[in-house]
């Protein structure tokens, strides 16, 4: 088995579950590593792998990427019949723009809404930097949902590059009891029944692991 993929906890790392459900969902075999990251020696354990110093990290094996977004690129390239981005040039596009949209952005919705599996569903009070991150993100599949819907259920029809990168995104609007529409809503139940996320979620919840947010 030639690829490791280097991650922390499934409970709250939402970077390294991008690509774990890429390779997770279309059964590519690959080692896992799992990295407490708030462990004491947790830099120096993710040093091991990758000078850059976080997670996750795909090793194939002289090859080292970085970055969840740059390992569903390698992926893409590696497995181009996996489809990880749409086969149409201009859906290509758009789920690209959309996931670096995700992967740059949106920075008051992660801090007022931190990854945590396990955090019984309320709601919090959301300001307005953080309602305006919910609505973009609400927009985006709702358009996404409506150009491409018939082809399936996910944002571009079938599964692909763009559902790893706002699936953690869906874990948020659950667990914080955020408000949101009906093709929203629909598309975080998508999410959360397909069965590489609910192995995902399942290990998380195992974890013993716990970080300092866990109370809010």
């Amino acid at each position: 088995m030639s690829l490791t993929l280097v991650i922390g906890n499934k409970n709250y790392s939402s970077w390294s579950m991008r690509p774990w459900l890429a390779l997770a969902h279309h059964k590519v075999p690959f080692e896992e590593i799992v990295i407490n990251i708030y462990a004491d020696d947790k830099k120096a354990r993710i040093l091991e792998h990758s000078p850059a110093g976080k997670v996750p990290i795909l090793k194939d094996g002289k090859a080292t990427i970085w970055d969840s977004l740059a390992i569903l690129e390698y992926l893409a390239d590696k497995f181009p019949d996996l489809h990880l981005w749409p086969k149409d040039p201009a859906m290509r596009a758009h789920a690209r723009s959309v996931s670096a949209e995700m992967h740059s952005g949106f920075q008051a919705l992660r801090q007022a809404t931190p990854m945590n599996l396990k955090r019984v569903p309320r709601p919090i009070e959301l300001n307005e930097d953080v309602k305006a991150d919910v609505a973009r993100v609400e927009a985006i599949w709702n358009d996404c949902r409506m150009r491409y819907g018939k082809q399936g259920h996910f944002l571009f029809g079938e599964f692909s590059a763009a559902d790893c990168m706002y699936a953690p995104v869906t874990t948020r609007f659950r667990n914080y009891d955020v408000p949101v529409d009906l093709v929203a809503s629909a598309y975080v139940d998508t999410i959360h029944a397909l069965p590489a996320f609910e192995r995902w979620r399942e290990a998380g919840l195992k974890e013993a692991w716990t970080a300092h947010y866990d109370h809010v």
